[in-house]
């Protein structure tokens, strides 16, 4: 029997009606705690399961909402007359639609009917729930003037706020709102309209409803069947054979579910499905693991679809997959100098530099004309050591082992600027949130060396919030929590690998996560972050909005402005990261107070909606972006991601390519943000491809423009040292798209060689554009140079 998908859409608008008397003091008055710097601009939340049933689920879009800036408890009431209230999208935030720097209370009211027929044509008939994904900074929703569910601490209406009650306030703009509630509910009205109303406080950056879906279903098959699809690695069989194990679970009250289980295999690039199986399911426990066995290439772009049809109701749950491949050839046995060819350092300061090489190990290393001071370390490639004299040093690097040897040179530049490309490194914060601890800094420091990416250029070992101690010790020094032993022997075990090590601080009393931040202690938090042996601070506004008077530009900068002077008198180059979402312009003015790098974005997620949003928005700071100086968008959210509770990041396989390729045109400093001991092949596939890695760290220190910027597709462009051009063909829709290239816009002209940087090989010499077909949502990066021009690679 076929299947026939029943999926009302309701059309909503807004009705005008009498208003009511006033609603009760159960009201909110939420601000700032933890996060709230910790902004974003727009970003969904995208579901995994696409749920379909014969027995037609039913949706109901809410889509046409109302809003009004301020706050009134009246516009709870369903009587409430709204209809001089604009028009509002939801999805993304309100400041993108006409209320640019707006921070306060808001309300979205929405009038929709709720047919019983949405309850009687369910396959589940008890409790319908309402999906209002995610809200930025806290909320209170009513149903029909009745609360319906609630978000942080609650202050009575009208109460004058204290800054006191303000640093208790929790705010929780990353959660998802989705309220489930009996089918016969007294808050519902059945066959009649209803109404929802929001009430939301954003304290600064982004606020409201930024995340999709936003409806109203009843509960469905693909509520109580999940499919695992990430505990199990996609394995490598003999004779070519892929091999996927997947895990379903019965999380229903139902003692079994009994079904068949469909795959299908579909190669994205041929179109062909090269694999459909099907296999019975008696799930009479809580989860029961399945495994698939298809013919295929690890390079290969391969999508599952995964279908459960229950045995009774004929409902069927969909999930649907994208593997991952692989484009990064492997390092070859020969050895191979990686990384920056350009690297800064103030006289008279300690200097670190491990050579990033790969090749078949024991490996050993040479550099001439070492200036005076320093040595090298010729069995690790370790450099260290002082110099005194400023200057301008090429040192002659040779690394050699029993298959051949590689020549490169490298600028050292002693003078007063550091970070002459931008930092490359892991920070603890997207895969540990506050739970980050002594023995997970090391365990990131032992994989950077097991794994190899500190042989690709990869260096700074950053420890984000969570690591301070409660008080300060008799003498005013801050000190670590019990997390952390020695700070000091923590930074010598990450020295000693030749990389170099990172904390986290707040000008304000207390850092994001509530722990100690440097405010009134700025001087005596310098000199214990260099006494420690630091090499990077990330200092992040957080609690300051307390101290601000405001938000102008001298208020801005005061704080940062401060710690630089403290940050100066410590006999140690400390890379300084400004953390502050980029108010005021930042990247005009990063660089006077001393910032080596500075966020221009709030908050980075693993979705595509948060990475393309912040990485396609980039331009405005572009002119500013040069060696020492580098606008930062925030970390990456590849592999395993999750503030504490790692799991696969969200974007696909095609998504993390323009993820990496488009920082690396964007001249970014690139912070891993995973869970290095999930690393797979993979991600490491990502991190590990020299090519574009030298995108990112090429001397010239120029960021990406967009060149072409359509709501289909982007062309970025990055000026090159060495007068080639770095172009990323970039697809925004949800199919494959071909995209060009001319060389009159790249103000090019001749024969050009075009070379695929990813997978590292000429696509040939093009006399006048170059085109091709790009996946969903992905990249082509290539690089244009002039024919027979001399290409480093």
């Amino acid at each position: 029997m076929i299947c026939i998908l029943i999926k009302l859409r309701q059309i909503i608008t807004a009705f005008p009606v009498e208003k009511n008397a006033p609603l009760s003091d159960f009201t909110l008055k939420c601000l700032i705690k933890n996060q709230i710097q910790m902004k974003k601009t727009l970003f969904s939340f995208s579901f995994i399961l696409a749920g379909l049933s014969c027995f037609a689920q039913q949706t109901i879009e809410l889509n046409n909402w109302k809003f009004k800036t301020g706050d009134n408890p009246v516009w709870a009431k369903p009587a409430y007359n709204d209809a001089e209230w604009k028009t509002i999208r939801v999805g993304e935030v309100w400041e993108t639609q006409g209320y640019k720097n707006y921070n306060g209370y808001a309300w979205y009211r929405i009038s929709f009917n709720l047919p019983l027929a949405l309850k009687e044509k369910a396959l589940f008939k008890d409790s319908i729930q309402f999906l209002l994904g995610k809200i930025d900074d806290c909320d209170q929703t009513y149903l029909n003037g009745k609360l319906l569910g609630q978000n942080t601490s609650i202050v009575p209406f009208g109460k004058t706020v204290t800054l006191k009650d303000l640093s208790k306030t929790q705010t929780v703009w990353n959660s998802t709102r989705n309220y489930t509630i009996a089918a016969n509910d007294p808050r519902l009205i059945w066959d009649k309209k209803n109404v929802l109303s929001i009430r939301v406080y954003d304290g600064s950056g982004g606020g409201g409803l930024f995340s999709l879906p936003v409806n109203i279903r009843m509960k469905d098959l693909k509520d109580f069947l999940a499919f695992d699809v990430n505990s199990k690695a996609l394995v490598t069989k003999p004779a070519g054979i892929l091999s996927k194990t997947i895990i379903l679970k019965n999380l229903s009250p139902l003692p079994k579910i009994t079904g068949t289980l469909s795959t299908e295999i579909f190669d994205l690039d041929t179109k062909q499905v090269i694999s459909k199986q099907s296999q019975a399911v008696n799930l009479n426990k809580a989860e029961l693991a399945f495994t698939v066995d298809f013919k295929a290439e690890l390079s290969q772009r391969l999508r599952a679809n995964y279908t459960f049809t229950d045995s009774g109701s004929k409902s069927t749950v969909i999930h649907t997959q994208e593997f991952p491949y692989i484009l990064t050839p492997a390092s070859g046995e020969k050895p191979k100098i990686n990384g920056a060819r350009v690297v800064g350092v103030r006289p008279g300061h300690p200097f670190l530099f491990r050579i990033p090489a790969t090749g078949i190990r024991p490996m050993s290393f040479q550099a001439l004309n070492l200036p005076k001071g320093l040595t090298l370390d010729a069995k690790s490639g370790i450099i260290s050591g002082k110099v005194l004299l400023p200057g301008e040093y090429p040192v002659d690097l040779k690394a050699l082992n029993a298959k051949g040897e590689f020549s490169a040179v490298l600028k050292i530049v002693m003078g007063d600027r550091i970070a002459l490309t931008p930092p490359m490194g892991w920070n603890s914060w997207n895969c540990f949130g506050l739970s980050v601890e002594e023995v997970k800094v090391k365990a990131s420091a032992d994989i950077f060396i097991s794994s190899g990416l500190a042989d690709h250029g990869w260096t700074y070992i950053n420890m984000d919030d969570g690591w301070e101690a409660p008080g300060r010790n008799a003498a005013g020094q801050i000190v670590p929590n019990e997390k952390f032993k020695d700070m000091k022997a923590l930074t010598a075990y990450i020295h000693s690998f030749g990389l170099k090590a990172g904390l986290y601080s707040s000008p304000g009393p207390m850092t994001c996560g509530q722990f100690l931040g440097s405010y009134q202690h700025e001087e005596s938090d310098a000199k214990s972050y260099a006494d420690w042996g630091f090499d990077y601070l990330k200092y992040d506004w957080c609690s300051y909005d307390q101290i601000a008077v405001d938000q102008s530009l001298p208020e801005l900068q005061k704080p940062y402005k401060i710690m630089q002077l403290a940050l100066e008198k410590a006999n140690r180059d400390i890379l300084y990261s400004l953390c502050q979402y980029g108010n005021g312009d930042v990247w005009k003015w990063g660089g006077s107070v001393g910032g080596n790098a500075w966020r221009t974005t709030g908050d980075i997620f693993e979705t595509w909606e948060s990475m393309s949003q912040i990485g396609f928005n980039q331009d405005a700071g572009a002119p500013y972006a040069k060696p020492g100086n580098w606008n930062d968008p925030d970390m990456l959210v590849v592999g395993w991601v999750g503030f504490g509770n790692p799991r696969p990041t969200e974007l696909s396989p095609d998504e993390q390519y323009t993820h990496i390729s488009l920082w690396s045109l964007l001249a970014a400093p690139l912070l891993i943000g995973c869970d290095l001991t999930k690393l797979d092949d993979f991600t490491l596939s990502l991190l590990t491809n020299d090519e574009v890695i030298a995108i990112d760290q090429d001397p010239l220190g120029k960021q990406a423009i967009a060149l072409i910027k359509t709501n289909d597709f982007q062309i970025m462009v990055k000026e090159l040292e060495d007068g080639s051009k770095a172009v990323g063909l970039f697809n925004l829709t949800k199919n494959e798209l071909k995209i060009s290239v001319s060389w009159d816009a790249l103000k090019i002209s001749g024969k050009q060689t075009v070379r695929d940087l990813w997978r590292q090989k000429e696509l040939g010499v093009f006399s006048d554009s170059f085109e091709s077909v790009v996946p969903s949502h992905g990249v082509v990066l290539v690089k244009i140079s002039k024919q027979n021009a001399d290409i480093q690679k």
